[in-house]
C-alpha cells in the first residue's frame, strides 16, 4: 500500500510539471509527511481542460452516507479497482494524477519497521495514477472532492521493502488517462504499467516520519545506514 508521500511544493510547480492549463486548488503547506484524509493536489479533467484541484485523500463514493469510509479507501488495488463497488465509477469516469515527490515504504527487519523514502532518480516528480470522487455530505449538503491512490506490484527496487507500490503512469499515457471520455477498460488497464527500477532511488529515513505532526524537511533526510540493525 502507500500511507505517506510527500508533496513540498506550490501548486504552481505541479501545475508546470503536469502541463496543467487551470489551476483550481486550495492553497495547501508544503507536507512531507502526507497523512490519509490530508488535503492534496491532484490533476484532472473537466470539459477537456487539465486542471490542478485540491482533493481529500481517501475516496468516498457518490452512494456513501458518511465519510467514515475515507480512511478505508486512500489505495485502490489496480488489479480490481475496475470491478470494486467504492472504486468501478471512478476507474471508468474520475482518473487523475496525484503529484508526489516521494514516498514511504516500511521495511520489516528483525527489531521493527525501517522506513524508506522512494522517489525518481531525476528528483522529478512521481505521478501516481488515482481515481477521484465527488461527494454530497447529506447532512450540510457541502460538496467534497476525494481521491484514492491505485497500488500494483512492486519494481525491483521497491520489492525489497514491500510487496505493493504506487503505481507510477508514464508522461505518454497520462492524456489518456485523464481523458473522462476514455472508458476503455482493457486499455486502462495496460497503462498501469510497473515504474523500471532505473528509474527510481530511495533511502532509508528515521522514524520520525512514523509520528504524522512530524511534518517537515527532516523526514527525507537520508538515514546513516551504518546505525541500522538489520
Amino acid at each position: 500500500m502507500c500511507g505517506r508521500f510527500v508533496q513540498s511544493h506550490d501548486a504552481s510547480f505541479y501545475a508546470d510539471a503536469f502541463q496543467v492549463e487551470t489551476i483550481r486548488a486550495d492553497t495547501l503547506p508544503a507536507s512531507y509527511n502526507v497523512a490519509p484524509t490530508d488535503s492534496v493536489y491532484a490533476v484532472a479533467e473537466h470539459e477537456g481542460t487539465r486542471l490542478l484541484g485540491s482533493f481529500r485523500w481517501g475516496l468516498i463514493p457518490w452512494w456513501a452516507k458518511d465519510r467514515k469510509i475515507a480512511a478505508r479507501n486512500i489505495n485502490a488495488r489496480s488489479e480490481t479497482a475496475a470491478e470494486k463497488p467504492a472504486f468501478r465509477d471512478s476507474f471508468v469516469k474520475r482518473r487523475c494524477l496525484i503529484p508526489a515527490d516521494g514516498f514511504y515504504e516500511w521495511q520489516r527487519l528483525p527489531k521493527g519497521k525501517l522506513p524508506h523514502y522512494i522517489y525518481r532518480a531525476d528528483k522529478q516528480p512521481l505521478a501516481l495514477a488515482g481515481l477521484w470522487s465527488s461527494w454530497k455530505d447529506p447532512e450540510t449538503g457541502d460538496r467534497l472532492r476525494t481521491c484514492t491512490i491505485l497500488t500494483g506490484e512492486p519494481n525491483d527496487l521497491v520489492a525489497d521493502i514491500h510487496d505493493r507500490m504506487p503505481v507510477v503512469l508514464p508522461k505518454e499515457y497520462w492524456s489518456d488517462w485523464l481523458d473522462r471520455s476514455n472508458d476503455d477498460r482493457g486499455a486502462l488497464q495496460k497503462m498501469m504499467t510497473v515504474l523500471p527500477a532505473a528509474a527510481m532511488a530511495e533511502h532509508p529515513v528515521a522514524t520520525l516520519v512514523n509520528k504524522v505532526s512530524n511534518n517537515y524537511p527532516e523526514c527525507v533526510a537520508p538515514l546513516d545506514t551504518g546505525a541500522v540493525d538489520q
